[in-house]
């Protein structure tokens, strides 16, 4: 050996093992940066046990992939985080999709990840389930499942909240265009009839219609489903900021003006909704502290699983006013 000493004290110097002098550690690591050598990942891994490596599962049916405005958010807090810390990520295949394929369960083993972050997925795939549920530390995102971490944006009051102000801004008749099914959903939809009922806001039937998350084809149809009633809402509210952009669409079509004649509200809080004139009205989402928050916990449960509670960490957005909701007499 160059170093004059045996593989087994270099190892234990590259290791940083308590029972090699600082002298000798010193001395092992001049030489291995002189050499251009590197530790061995896949070596290190069978050693340790440990491949500092997170899967991501990230499945958006619409696929939009990573220019899901605000999951792409969430996605980037959660990797700076995780590399902060000394970890990578991988995606993990969301097109595993026959029985002789591997399971996504399996998947994770084979690549020998850490722990897993999932997000925008069906949680109710028995796949995704059977990930869940098996001996990987997993952390949901905006889903919650029975004993394990989940970081959840507080949609009750930000729905709460987003139809509060509305209120207070003199409307009275106040459509809801919500998501397809799913908890975050459901959590906006019991949000936005408790409010209303709190409020003694009636709320007709009709007024509440159900278009795909960021489909602004769909918001457009039941923006003018909307317009074409005898008594057409003063204000509107979308299921996400991507999403209101097909109604802006139906309503410029009509020559109508926001907020002059029509008022409309969004959801998430994307950038490029902000560049919108006048200004959309909408519910910021935390995402920088959704996704740090994410990776932390998850680091947590892989590094001391012993100490991290496992629990639900809601985090709260709050409403960006813009300029799109009109003020209007009672």
């Amino acid at each position: 050996m160059i170093c004059g000493v045996s593989v087994a004290t270099v190892s234990k110097a590259l290791n940083d093992q308590n029972d090699i002098s600082r002298e000798m550690k010193e001395k092992v690591r001049q030489v291995a940066d002189e050499l251009g050598y590197f530790p061995n990942a896949a070596a290190q891994a069978l050693k340790t046990h440990k491949s500092n490596n997170i899967g991501v599962l990230f499945i958006d049916e619409a696929r939009s992939g990573l220019t899901h405005d605000y999951f792409a958010h969430v996605l980037d807090s959660f990797k700076r985080t995780a590399e902060e810390n000394g970890y990578d990520i991988t995606f993990i295949n969301g097109n595993l999709k026959s029985e002789s394929e591997m399971s996504y369960l399996v998947h994770a083993r084979y690549r020998g990840f850490d722990g897993v972050v999932i997000a925008c997925v069906d949680f109710y795939d028995p796949r995704v389930e059977q990930l869940v549920r098996g001996n990987i530390p997993v952390v949901t995102i905006d889903h919650v499942y029975d004993n394990r971490v989940a970081i959840v944006s507080d949609n009750v009051k930000g729905m709460k909240d987003l139809l509060t102000y509305c209120y207070e801004q003199g409307h009275r008749k106040i459509a809801y265009i919500h998501g397809a099914y799913s908890s975050v959903t459901q959590s906006r939809l019991s949000s936005f009839y408790m409010t209303a009922e709190s409020l003694q806001l009636e709320v007709p039937e009709e007024y509440v219609m159900e278009a795909d998350y960021r489909s602004t084809e769909k918001a457009y149809r039941c923006t003018q489903k909307l317009l074409d009633l005898p008594d057409p809402p003063t204000c509107i509210l979308y299921p996400d900021d991507f999403a209101s952009f097909g109604g802006i669409s139906a309503i410029q079509a009509r020559g109508l003006k926001i907020p002059e004649d029509i008022s409309i509200a969004g959801y998430d809080g994307i950038p490029i909704a902000q560049q919108f004139r006048p200004q959309l009205t909408t519910v910021m989402q935390d995402t920088e502290r959704l996704g740090s928050l994410a990776a932390e916990k998850l680091i947590g449960l892989i590094d001391h699983p012993r100490t991290t509670l496992v629990e639900q960490v809601i985090v709260e957005g709050h409403v960006a006013p813009g300029g799109s909701v009109g003020k209007i007499e009672v």
